[in-house]
């Protein structure tokens, strides 16, 4: 979840200051004083840790930001500065709370903890009654508050404000969960559509739970490709970690869906608690987020069904997990043309707050969506996402031979095949891979990496359009249908929509060929039924393989071409598919990984194609 090793909290801590630098513009931030620095009790007794900035000099009360991490709040002192600075020259008085069991909070630190069975006992805890005690001990014990809190974080930061919205505190007054999950084996951090995120999923929990404070696991490989490899099946985990990391115990113990991953969902969760959405919400979310880019859209669209006032809103950028926060103009190799992370805080987040607490009507958002549409590199508004109206679903074809277009294929049989081989896995990046945190890392921007690397593998089945006449742009939910079979008894498929750039690119020849993925994902053949019937593959039938590879709002440009690749490993990101069924990977021998031929079909019968959301309007 962190998009570093302390992740965007410890950016944010840094923001709070006693003072301002010198050179700071006079009036454009006020002065931060330390008000509070303690241990607040919760209703079972257990306190955590709270430190309270307000400015110095005051002629109001003010509304209280409330931001809670597990990464710890003790660099809240430093000067005042990005990513909050746009909100601290508003005036707020800013709230941070370590949660239980990390760092400065007392108590035992719970993965996700799941929302409490019985919300009718008094002493029963979860993430939302810390966040509701807590806010409830500020608005009695900050002077000169408001009475209004909002709440806003990024990443495990942003969940923890879904928490607090399942079960909301009547002053808090506006949330902005950013970058949160919201289904652990669905879509985000741990698992797409059940594959397991293994380089991801292993070094951040142990990072979270071989102690109280952030530990990077000590890999004596400097590619962590080889170091997965030679690790072999997942049971040997078990050797490293013994008991001590309750979170993987919870992957091996796990490995369907089922009621452990359904309990802990937040799409579930918001249905099942939230009736009508009362506290105005701002979910964000970055078209190249590594970690979390399902979780946010959809615990918007969850929320917008419990919407009947209009105070749902979001907000999408061309950025990687938490990119709002820096300044948002290049992502790797890839220049969207403006600074659009400080146009999101100076003109979505900053009116957004000042809307909600601090009555500043002229402020509040005339749209509910706000989106980036990268390739034109524009901003555009709508009154929902996806858009209701200008769009027509289009689909776009597998051919023979390698190409790609609107025609339905008309041959009676038409396919390509590729052999998977799990000993020797296509990496998802280029090696050497790197630990996923840490200083040279490249994890942060692997979404945006040219394809190249992998185009020309046997294993990488590719097709392409031809050079496209005039700009095609997209806006909504992409879904491909892949009819294919394996050989053996289970396979992953790996789908990518990829913008490939003109062999000239005169203004940015570093780009001339550039193979960028707009659209991925990965999805477990076994779960070709529904997510809680896992089955065996039969050997040689075709099945139809539905993969949602999620929204997106971008423009094919004229003279560009779209291309589509299908593989069946992605090492070490996603853990390898033995591809002989056991009912548990995590278990599986090292006998039960097999060579095997797989076939994607595209046929008048079996026509595999990509589903796109074509714009219509202008």
């Amino acid at each position: 979840m962190p998009s570093s090793r302390l992740c965007l909290s410890a950016a944010l801590l840094a923001i709070l200051a006693p003072r301002l630098p010198a050179q700071q513009a006079a009036g454009a931030s006020p002065t931060y004083t330390l008000m509070v620095d303690t241990l607040v009790p919760m209703r079972d007794g257990v306190r955590l840790h709270v430190a309270v900035y307000a400015p110095a000099s005051r002629t109001a009360p003010l509304p209280i930001l409330f931001l809670r991490t597990p990464y710890s709040i003790a660099s809240a002192a430093g000067e005042l500065q990005s990513p909050l600075r746009e909100l601290a020259e508003d005036g707020y008085v800013f709230a941070f709370e370590d949660i239980r069991g990390h760092y400065g909070s007392e108590g035992a630190f719970v993965m996700q903890r799941q929302p409490r069975a019985n919300r009718n006992d008094p002493r029963a805890i979860d993430e939302a009654t810390d966040a509701y005690d807590t806010i409830e001990w500020l608005i009695h014990r900050v002077p000169d508050n408001n009475g209004k809190v909002g709440m806003l974080g990024v990443s495990y930061d942003g969940w923890l404000v879904v928490q607090a919205l399942l079960d909301p505190h009547p002053n808090l007054a506006a949330a902005s969960p950013q970058a949160s999950p919201a289904d652990m084996w669905v879509g985000d951090d741990f698992h797409h559509n059940g594959a397991f995120r293994l380089s991801y999923g292993f070094e951040y929990a142990y990072a979270m739970e071989q102690g109280r404070e952030w530990t990077d696991y000590p890999f004596d490989r400097t590619d962590t490709f080889e170091w997965y490899l030679a690790l072999g099946s997942l049971a040997r985990v078990d050797s490293l970690f013994g008991a001590r990391i309750a979170t993987w115990r919870n992957f091996a113990e796990h490995p369907d869906y089922d009621a452990f991953w359904q309990q802990q969902a937040d799409v579930r969760n918001i249905r099942r608690r939230i009736s009508r959405l009362t506290v105005p919400t701002l979910s964000v979310a970055g078209w190249w987020d590594q970690e979390d880019f399902y979780g946010p859209l959809a615990i918007y669209q969850e929320l917008e069904r419990h919407d009947s006032t209009g105070i749902n809103f979001v907000a999408v950028g061309p950025w990687n997990h938490g990119g709002w926060w820096r300044q948002g103009r290049k992502l790797g190799a890839i220049d969207f043309g403006d600074a659009t992370g400080i146009y999101y805080r100076e003109r979505i987040q900053r009116p957004f707050f000042a809307c909600w607490l601090k009555a500043r009507r002229p402020d509040c958002l005339s749209h509910e969506a706000t989106l980036f549409r990268s390739g034109e590199n524009r901003w555009v508004t709508s009154d929902a996402f996806p858009a209701r109206e200008g769009v027509a679903r289009r689909s776009l074809y597998l051919q023979s031979g390698g190409g790609l277009s609107f025609d339905r294929p008309a041959a009676r049989a038409a396919a390509d095949s590729f052999i998977s081989d799990p000993a020797h896995p296509v990496p998802y990046r280029p090696r050497p891979i790197q630990p996923t945190y840490g200083r040279g890392s490249r994890w942060y921007t692997w979404l945006l990496e040219d394809q190249r690397f992998v185009h020309e593998r046997p294993d990488v089945l590719n097709w392409s359009t031809e050079p496209l006449t005039q700009d095609l742009t997209i806006s909504g939910d992409i879904v491909a249908s892949l009819f294919a079979s394996t050989s053996a008894s289970d396979a992953d498929w790996i789908v990518k929509v990829i913008d490939v750039y003109p062999e000239r690119m005169d203004s940015t020849p570093e780009l001339a060929g550039y193979q960028l993925m707009v659209a991925n994902e990965v999805f477990r053949g076994r779960y070709v039924d529904g997510y809680d019937r896992p089955r065996p593959l039969v050997p040689g039938r075709v099945e139809r393989f539905t993969i949602d590879l999620h929204p997106q709002e971008y423009t094919f440009l004229r003279g560009h071409r779209i291309m589509v690749q299908v593989q069946s490993t992605w090492f070490p990101l996603i853990d390898r598919n033995p591809q002989r069924y056991v009912p548990n990977i995590f278990r599986a021998r090292s006998s039960d990984f097999v060579r095997a031929t797989h076939v994607v079909y595209h046929s008048g019968r079996f026509p595999s194609h990509i589903e796109l959301p074509v714009v219509t309007a202008p």
